[in-house]
């Protein structure tokens, strides 16, 4: 069932979304090159504890996954696409590093993601970070009442598959309010004017995930739960949570 959320509740989610975005930025922070994934999860959960909100993805666990999800935050690197499990790797010059980070507070929920290199950064890297900012950034813009779901995938993937990137198979943004994962399902890739109708008050989690190597397939790691380029190749992930109005589109988790 979709949840059509009041001005109120969207504000109420515009808080929870406040500490998400505190969140990711204390763990960008935190990323040098000799620290671990571990110690940017800590930083982002101590933000989270700190604003009296409560993590959405530790010990979540869905069907498919062998355990619940150990972590506050899911930090994936390099070829690692998303839902990597924060530990004791230790990052290195140059990686690129995907933090996923998800809160609730007063009972609404907010999610978002950026992906930044550490140290020195490949010209590369930073185009495909770039290149799915702006991917993400179309797919807000097409968060509009007129439009439908497979309007925000068309935006998404006309300039992306267009620019040579894969997006990953299987994976998609979702409607988010009082629990992490909502209806509907909002692809990365999808026709204009099909799928579920936006109307004001959805609210909604939009994720591009741009693979450099141009596959959409993937693999899963030895924990289960991290998602793998199956060709190797790095990739980025970006997410915010957002509110379709008669405005136009509001994004929620901005700092």
């Amino acid at each position: 069932m979709v949840e059509i959320k009041t001005p109120a509740e969207i504000a109420l989610m515009r808080e929870a979304g406040r500490v998400v975005a505190h969140a990711l930025a204390a763990a960008r922070e935190a990323a040098e090159p000799g620290r671990t994934t571990a110690e940017l999860d800590r930083a982002a959960a101590g933000t989270i504890a700190e604003a009296g909100a409560e993590p959405l993805f530790l010990g979540y666990h869905p069907a498919w996954a062998p355990v619940p999800f150990p972590g506050v935050t899911c930090i994936s690197v390099n070829d690692e696409i998303v839902h990597g499990v924060p530990g004791e790797r230790v990052l290195a010059d140059g990686d690129l590093v995907s933090v996923d980070c998800g809160a609730r507070l007063r009972g609404w929920s907010g999610d978002a993601a950026i992906s930044f290199v550490v140290g020195t950064a490949d010209p590369a890297d930073l185009a495909l970070i770039a290149d799915t900012e702006a991917a993400l950034a179309r797919g807000v813009e097409a968060a509009r009442p007129e439009n439908r779901v497979g309007d925000i995938g068309h935006a998404i993937a006309t300039g992306a598959r267009a620019a040579g990137y894969g997006l990953t198979a299987d994976h998609c943004g979702h409607g988010i309010g009082r629990t992490m994962h909502e209806a509907p399902d909002v692809p990365n890739d999808g026709r204009p004017g099909r799928g579920f109708g936006l109307r004001p008050g959805l609210v909604i989690a939009i994720e591009p995930q741009l693979v450099r190597g141009g596959s959409d397939g993937y693999a899963h790691g030895d924990d289960g739960w991290t998602v793998l380029s199956d060709d190797g190749t790095r990739a980025a992930h970006c997410e915010h949570t957002v509110a379709v109005t008669e405005d136009g589109p509001v994004v929620l988790t901005l700092p």
